[in-house]
């Protein structure tokens, strides 16, 4: 457990990381620039952060606590399918949308076929911890029969690639089309609707 002053340092380097990650990429950043930014000495980064996978690491954390809302909703076995789904999709796709991790993603993307263990890390902490989550409920409302039976985590992408498929697009690419997000709401309806027209139980 780190102190007050340990872990205000500890931020810091964090901080300093994730800016310089996200304006000169992984590659383009390095250990001593962090530690100027910062102020102070190579020696005291590394004792707080190995390597700069261990930094970067560190990053993808901090910005999963603040963003990562969607990882732990509360996703209720007693409510229809739609009604959860629903709120599941609209709490997503605002955080998926929010600059921090479309910045993430970017730099996740750009830098993963030269450093691919980032993209490991990026998609173990995020995005497998989210629909691993979300395929339980799936597979207890298949068991109840709320669901047609079928591959749990199948459906999770299904309904997670639906939610993705208008305005996000858009705004991974820094398009004008992907700041109105006041079409979010009903980008998710559709998605439920095409998810729950093909995964509802059969007649």
């Amino acid at each position: 457990m780190l102190d007050d002053a340990a872990a205000a340092r500890r931020k810091a380097f964090v901080d300093a990381a994730r800016e310089a990650f996200f304006t000169n990429g992984y590659a383009g950043t390095t250990m001593s620039s962090i530690a100027s930014k910062v102020g102070g000495s190579k020696t005291t980064l590394w004792s707080y952060f190995p390597s700069k996978e261990d930094l970067f690491e560190a990053v993808v954390d901090d910005i999963v606590e603040q963003y990562g809302d969607a990882l732990a909703v509360d996703l209720p076995l007693d409510e229809p399918v739609p009604e959860v789904l629903r709120r599941f999709g609209n709490l997503l796709m605002t955080k998926l949308t929010a600059t921090p991790i479309l910045s993430l993603f970017r730099l996740v993307v750009g830098e993963a076929e030269r450093f691919p263990h980032l993209a490991k890390t990026f998609y173990d902490r995020g995005p497998r911890r989210g629909k691993a989550r979300a395929a339980e409920w799936v597979a207890e409302k298949m068991a109840r029969g709320e669901l047609r039976m079928g591959n749990p985590l199948r459906a999770v992408q299904h309904f997670t690639g639906l939610c993705q498929s208008g305005l996000y697009q858009f705004a991974v690419l820094c398009l004008p089309e992907g700041r109105d997000l006041g079409r979010l709401a009903a980008e998710i309806d559709d998605a439920v609707d095409i998810f729950y027209r093909a995964w509802k139980p059969d007649a």
